[in-house]
């Protein structure tokens, strides 16, 4: 039985290791770009706040430092109970244009509805859609242009560099990075003759005809992830869609500590899987199976003494897992020590979307910011 086991682990380590390495393969990664464009389009930024003071303000200065000519910055401040109102208005700047967010309708979430309110008030040829916490190198704008006109698109999402701060940051957040980025099969959704997307929330640029003509966040104002969602309807609609790693362009630290990035994830989880219960049950055993049972599957061939062979197939499992998790900390510019935390983290993230199975399937309500949303 453990041979078999041991046999069955190492054939799924090398062919998850194969795809992960060939998926790579197709990821664009952005370069920054310095030199002045020729007649520039004029950019709207679009950021919704809503509880942010932890990093509006730096995420707020990053945007108006950028070496672009022609943006504006227009902030909605979504009925905070913090000082994120009182940060952004501390900022003076004539491209910043800051609103009080409107009482949300019924049929909207937050987050698109904050967007929405941004985009009636923009008036550029592109439109930048972002979080409240992202930090912009000062040639983020520039480079995402130059990409657009280059590569001749109607919209561009990037992935930003990741910052990691506490232990449960460290341990769960680039297991599922490292999940969202095996789920990303970056040539398809790349390729303007698949219907396969993708899109990052924190940098989802638009030339402004591609977002109307596909109804913008009004059309998908129930949306939870408002982010892939409209990615989605944009291909469906046959517009020509990038999604690129661009570390070098701007930064983000996504939650802190163990609490936010358990509710974070848990509103996302269920519903990227579809609200699939088959489609969970896969991922978590493909995650364990990956991240945590090679260990699991040497320490009892050692404890039973199976024999040179097995002992050392169940190694060379460990010892390539090992591998892909230093690939991934190199990936993620985290020390490699960090590999070590990988097992804790997938049990976390397995435990994460459980939970949000059972939050939208058992209690029908997903929870973000103070807002209970019901996905009835």
């Amino acid at each position: 039985m453990l041979q078999i086991l041991t046999l069955l682990q190492l054939v799924l380590i090398v062919g998850i290791i194969v795809y992960l390495t060939a998926n790579m393969i197709y990821l664009v990664r952005l370069e920054p770009v310095s030199h002045l464009l020729d007649d520039p389009p004029m950019v709207s930024v679009c950021v919704p706040a809503r509880n942010e003071e932890r990093g509006i303000r730096a995420c707020l200065e990053s945007l108006l430092k950028q070496d672009y000519p022609q943006f504006e910055v227009i902030v909605v401040n979504d009925h905070s109970t913090d000082r994120t109102g009182e940060l952004i208005n501390g900022l003076k700047d004539p491209r910043l244009i800051a609103l009080e967010g409107e009482p949300l309708p019924d049929g909207w979430l937050g987050k698109p509805f904050a967007l929405y309110q941004a985009f009636q008030k923009a008036k550029g040829d592109l439109l930048l859609f972002t979080d409240a916490d992202p930090v912009f190198e000062p040639h983020a704008l520039s480079t995402a242009v130059f990409t657009m006109r280059e590569r001749e698109l109607d919209a561009l999402t990037l992935m930003p560099k990741a910052e990691f701060g506490s232990f449960w940051e460290r341990a769960v957040q680039p297991v599922i990075f490292g999940f969202i980025g095996s789920l990303t099969r970056f040539r398809k959704v790349n390729s303007p003759d698949h219907k396969s997307a993708m899109g990052f929330g924190a940098f989802l640029m638009f030339k402004r005809f591609a977002y109307e003509s596909i109804g913008g966040h009004e059309a998908g104002k129930a949306d939870v992830l408002e982010d892939v969602l409209i990615a989605k309807r944009l291909k469906k609609a046959g517009f020509k869609l990038l999604v690129a790693d661009a570390k070098r362009l701007f930064s983000i630290r996504m939650y802190y500590g163990f609490r936010e990035i358990w509710t974070g994830w848990r509103k996302n989880m269920f519903l990227a899987m579809r609200r699939s219960v088959p489609r969970v049950l896969y991922y978590v055993s493909m995650v364990l199976a990956f991240v945590l049972t090679p260990y699991l599957i040497l320490a009892w061939n050692v404890a039973v003494g199976t024999g040179i062979l097995w002992l050392g197939l169940s190694l060379f499992g460990v010892i390539m897992v090992f591998a892909a998790s230093i690939k991934t900390c190199d990936e993620l510019e985290m020390h490699r020590i960090n590999a070590c935390l990988f097992p804790i983290g997938a049990v976390v993230m397995a435990a994460i979307m459980i939970n949000s199975m059972i939050q939208i399937l058992v209690f029908s309500r997903a929870e973000w910011r103070g807002r209970v949303y019901s996905m009835k």
